[in-house]
């Protein structure tokens, strides 16, 4: 139900951005929902990377994406962003969007905190 896209393949220093929308079926909107971004490299566990409140007041990212990534969401488009600059080769992993209804303006930073889950979109960095 949700569509992540925007992966590739980049040089390290450069960027990505990545997209992830609520299929129209689904008949969800983002408006109530607090949104993360994850990433699994090959041989690591998951990883949380970003998330954003239901109101997008509140932001949190790992201290390993500070101030190269950017994490935004528009309600009228139904879509969460990631925009990810100065990409370096750790940064290479399957990136998955997610989503969970939220009663309170919080960002939530687990995994198991999340219903809904992207197909998951492919970033690879090179040196």
């Amino acid at each position: 139900q949700l569509q992540a896209s925007g992966g590739g393949l980049v040089q390290a220093g450069g960027s990505l951005s990545l997209s992830c929308s609520a299929s129209a079926a689904s008949g969800r909107t983002f408006v109530d929902y607090s949104m993360g971004w994850f990433r699994q490299a090959p041989g690591k566990e998951r990883e949380f990377v970003s998330g954003i409140s239901r109101s997008g007041r509140k932001i949190v990212y790992i201290d390993s994406v500070k101030g190269r990534f950017t994490i935004s969401k528009d309600v009228a488009k139904n879509t969460v962003y990631l925009q990810m600059n100065s990409l370096k080769p750790e940064d290479t992993a399957v990136y998955y969007c997610a989503a969970t209804w939220a009663r309170w303006d919080q960002v939530r930073g687990h995994d198991g905190d999340y219903d809904y889950w992207g197909q998951g979109t492919l970033v690879t960095v090179s040196s």
